[in-house]
């Protein structure tokens, strides 16, 4: 992870990424859950794969199941990275 990560860089981050799978940014926030933003567990592996070549930390199937919102991802993000 870059020394300089924080986790407001984290969010952007993911958020950046999630927007590229189709939701516009402005509807993109914490507490969004990727069944409303229409992001289904194909498009999180892409947003797993951004985080680990990014942050190092990697997001293994079971535990992207369990993630329902964005800030859920973040948080677990954040928490890896530090």
């Amino acid at each position: 992870m870059p020394a300089t990560a924080t986790p407001d860089q984290i969010e952007q981050t993911i958020m950046d990424q999630i927007a590229k799978l189709g939701p516009d940014r402005d509807e993109i926030k914490r507490d969004s859950t990727f069944e409303s933003l229409e992001i289904d567990s194909l498009d999180l592996v892409e947003v797993a794969q951004v985080v680990e070549d990014e942050y190092g930390v990697q997001i293994k199937g079971e535990e992207a199941e369990k993630l329902n919102t964005v800030g859920d991802a973040v948080d677990l993000v954040v928490q890896r990275a530090s």
